[in-house]
């Protein structure tokens, strides 16, 4: 558009918005509806309305076009004759009007000076387009409304699976997040996917985050095999447990000075390289958790081979004496039919003097014995943590009861009886060791042992024989608990194969098992342990006004170490007053943070 055909003072459009020419030199001068004023090329302008106009702020009304469209059939015109046609009058008002109505781009195309109007087809796959983008958008909208309300719908729980994979670390982005201006990390996904609904408050993340298998495994479990076993019914055996325990695997038998530790028969039903075999060397061990047991086998072999749960209990049984040095010697291995009693700690606990009383004894030798030996006496608080049915967290105490340790060192002596065993029978086997912290300690107090940890050397899985310093035993493995753990079911396999006169598995076998086993081991007791922790966080926000006692074990500058005894806690807590390591303080719970794993503290009044 050239310069001589604008006029002074007429309505011109400028980059989609009303201008006044002001006036017009090489460069026209325009003046926008906020008053500002610009110079601009002719190019840059389209004419709509020869004017006069006063104001460039004007307001488009909404002007229906259709009709305009049919009566022109097709023929083009220019602004002036559409704006008289669907308007009637041709002002400054309806010109601006009726472009942006043409401006929308559905019934007419072109300039202000030619505007064709568009066909029927083309019309009618715009609409569609449109209405398209309409539905789209008003979902769009109802989802983030659902969201802000937390009313989510099926469809909407599915879009929000990709933030429910960022809350469990299984991916580093989500576009919802980032349309809500949400940090994208799993601790924030956390926090927004309990605001909208998808989690509840409680909802543990930690098996997720750590890709931990929560279905029951579920194959045909065979019948047992017949063959000769030792018949040792005449013994009184007993499985000594925690009350409710649904997986009894081990039981102890007193015969004169023999001790018998009676351990399920798990490797009669699971070989080597078996189906069985191959899940439970996937699964790594059994996964506890306070809200359910995920099993590293089906439950039927736990039926079968429970001890105490049928009439009579196949089992592994493992015989021994503890001589006057405090060696075990006389070691037998067989295979075994038993009649098993199950009784829990705290029952067994009231016949420590009469029942149990000989066999406490032995052990209770064997717990000195390895004491002389430096085993590390760790006494700090545990506790036993359980979701009921009703979503309630429960928490005991675990203490240590006379019968609790009776059977803790029966269960050690069976593990350090096969190891020496194995080590004398060149039966390649995954021994337990640990080597010795740099400085030995003998810690009485709480804060004692809490430092005396910290400067432990983690406990390793080797096919060489080596000590165990933090159980003070020259030579151990553990064996007590095949249906729970599949390294214990390598050494049964193993012993199975030396009792029946078999080729044993390689060393190179048993490394490619343990390969197999150690990363998802690492990340079952990774899992147990912060479910856990969240479980008592839950317990906490449950109980909202908690008070309770808590023990000092370590001051810095910043923040002061506590253990909390009923709930097996530790916690740093910030405090001003001049106390001392191992007095007991009275603390309030002040506020939970599940998203962020954190419980806030302040001294109780």
């Amino acid at each position: 558009m050239s310069s001589n055909s604008i006029p002074k003072h007429s309505l011109v459009l400028y980059k989609n918005k009303p201008a006044i020419v002001e006036s017009i030199a090489d460069k026209i001068e325009i003046t926008l509806p906020d008053k500002s004023s610009k110079r601009v090329r002719p190019k840059d302008i389209l004419m709509l309305h020869p004017g006069p106009v006063k104001s460039a702020d004007l307001t488009a009304e909404e002007i229906d076009l259709q009709e305009a469209w049919d009566l022109l059939d097709g023929e083009s015109c220019s602004l002036q004759e559409l704006t008289e046609l669907a308007a009637g009058d041709y002002t400054p008002e309806n010109s601006w009007s009726v472009w942006n109505s043409v401006a929308e781009g559905l019934l007419f195309e072109g300039d202000p000076g030619d505007l064709a109007p568009r066909s029927l087809q083309s019309i009618e796959q715009d609409k569609l387009k449109l209405e398209q983008k309409a539905n789209q958008e008003a979902a769009e909208k109802a989802f983030y409304d659902n969201i802000k309300n937390a009313t989510l719908t099926d469809d909407d729980r599915k879009r929000l699976q990709e933030v429910e994979m960022v809350a469990l670390g299984l991916r580093d982005k989500s576009q919802i997040l980032v349309a809500l201006d949400i940090k994208q990390t799993a601790e924030a996904a956390h926090r927004f996917l309990i605001e909208c609904g998808y989690w509840t408050a409680e909802f543990n993340p930690f098996p997720g985050r750590n890709a931990v298998e929560l279905q029951q495994p579920e194959m045909p479990v065979a019948q047992l095999p017949d063959e000769e076993r030792l018949d040792l019914t005449h013994l009184q055996a007993w499985a000594i447990d925690d009350a409710g325990s649904s997986d009894p695997d081990d039981a102890i038998s007193l015969d004169g000075d023999r001790i018998w530790v009676h351990i399920a028969d798990v490797a009669a039903l699971v070989e080597h390289d078996s189906e069985m075999d191959l899940e439970a060397r996937k699964r790594a061990a059994n996964l506890y958790l306070p809200e359910k047991v995920v099993h590293m086998l089906p439950t039927e072999i736990t039926d079968q081979l429970g001890l105490g749960l049928q009439e009579t209990s196949p089992a592994l049984s493992i015989g021994f004496r503890l001589n006057d040095d405090n060696q075990l010697t006389d070691i037998e291995i067989t295979p075994s039919l038993l009649k098993v009693t199950r009784i829990s700690y705290d029952d067994a606990d009231t016949q420590m003097d009469t029942t149990f009383a000989d066999l406490d004894a032995v052990c209770e030798r064997f717990y000195k014995h390895r004491c002389s030996n430096n085993a590390a006496k760790i006494d700090l608080p545990e506790a036993s943590v359980k979701v009921d049915q009703q979503g309630r967290v429960v928490i005991k105490p675990l203490a240590r009861i006379r019968s609790r340790m009776m059977v803790t060192d029966a269960m050690l002596m069976a593990g350090c009886a096969i190891a020496r065993f194995c080590a004398d029978h060149d039966i390649p086997i995954p021994f337990a060791t640990q080597p010795e912290p740099a400085e030995i300690s003998y810690p009485e107090t709480p804060s004692e042992m809490f430092a005396y940890r910290r400067k432990f050397k983690a406990s390793r899985t080797s096919l060489d024989e080596s000590p165990h310093f933090g159980l003070g035993l020259a030579c151990y493995t553990r064996v007590t608990s095949p249906l729970r753990r599949y390294m214990d079911l390598i050494i049964h396999q193993q012993l199975r194969l030396f009792i029946s006169g078999k080729a044993l598995l390689s060393r190179e076998d048993l490394e490619t098992k343990l390969l197999a086993v150690d990363q998802q081991s690492g990340a079952l007791r990774r899992t147990e342990r912060q479910s856990n922790h969240h479980w008592k966080l839950v317990y906490l926000k449950q109980n909202s006004h908690w008070v309770g006692d808590a023990i000092i074990v370590n001051i810095d500058e910043r923040k002061t170490d506590v253990i909390i005894p009923e709930l097996a806690m530790e916690v740093k807590i910030r405090t001003r007053e001049n106390f001392a390591l191992d007095d007991t303080i009275r603390l309030k719970c002040t506020g939970i943070d599940l998203p962020e794993q954190e419980a806030f503290f302040s001294l109780a009044g």
